[in-house]
């Protein structure tokens, strides 16, 4: 059984959760992958790897016959996990060692016993969908795609316009300090701090949220998945920023910005004590009396 280890960096106060991880899984005798940046930096650790293991680096080494990709880290981590995993279909299972993690949500103290219930496919498939992006001379050619969302932001202090369209209907002229496109596996991240809706991840859609709206009476747009947004952004510096999830490039104001749902759903392995709505009350404190 193929497996692949995908981390960054990790905070030495989690080494116990990384111990306990690399402990539970060499029981299974698995062909196992890790990343070669990952290693170098578990070595720095003092994390002593006493199995055997390949390494790998691209996305290119990943191949569909794997089984499963474990995310060590936050949600960052699980969301640079999705470029090596692509549309192969492979189940990605988060350990979190990061914050909040809604996406990477197994705990240390649920490590030992998840790791037996992924490898014995004890597990579910929670496919989540992803935008695509496009313009012309795509800089986000490699992995145009967004698991959270895309953003549109200012380059500099000043206000950004943004020309905005729902299948070439024009909808809206945004002044703010941006725009988030987010999709429901997004809806608790960045688009949640600016007050967009918290959609569960079954649903299908696209919400659009103002980043900083100078117009009071805009407010969050949820459209159906299968629409597609136009954007053209224009600053006073002529010069504005996109972000999709982790990646991030400087765009000049003349480009016809395209997106929509991408032809592709990641696999997130989702375990039987697990749900979206159990994750949300756990990482938000929903029903705890806070005046105790």
């Amino acid at each position: 059984m193929k497996v692949a280890i995908f981390g960054r960096r990790i905070d030495p106060a989690y080494k116990e959760g990384i111990d306990i991880f690399f402990s539970s899984i060499k029981k299974y005798h698995l062909n196992l992958y890790l990343h070669e940046k990952f290693v170098e930096h578990l070595a720095g650790m003092g994390v002593a790897l006493s199995f055997e293991y390949n390494l790998f680096s691209q996305a290119q080494d990943i191949t569909s016959d794997f089984k499963l990709f474990f995310s060590l880290g936050g949600d960052g981590t699980l969301l640079e996990s999705i470029r090596y995993v692509q549309d192969k279909g492979i189940p990605i299972a988060g350990i979190n060692t990061g914050r909040l993690g809604f996406l990477a949500n197994i705990s240390q103290d649920e490590i030992e016993e998840s790791v037996s219930m992924l490898v014995e496919g004890k597990y579910c498939i929670d496919s989540r969908t992803l935008l695509s992006f496009h313009c012309e001379n795509n800089p986000f050619f490699a992995f145009p795609y967004a698991l959270n969302e895309i953003t549109i932001q200012k380059h500099d202090t000043s206000l950004i316009s943004i020309e905005t369209t729902i299948d070439g209907e024009e909808v809206n002229r945004y002044w703010a300090d941006g725009l988030i496109l987010s999709t429901p596996t997004g809806s608790t991240a960045y688009s949640l701090s600016t007050g967009g809706p918290i959609v569960s991840p079954d649903v299908k859609a696209i919400i659009i949220a103002p980043i900083a709206s100078h117009n009071l009476s805009v407010r969050p747009l949820i459209i159906p998945h299968h629409q597609t947004i136009g954007l053209r952004a224009s600053s006073r510096s002529g010069k504005y920023l996109v972000t999709l999830d982790s990646q991030s490039k400087v765009f000049d104001c003349d480009y016809l910005l395209e997106v929509h749902l991408a032809p592709f759903e990641i696999a997130l392995a989702c375990l039987p004590n697990h749900s979206f709505f159990q994750t949300i009350r756990k990482k938000l404190m929903w029903g705890v009396d806070i005046r105790n």
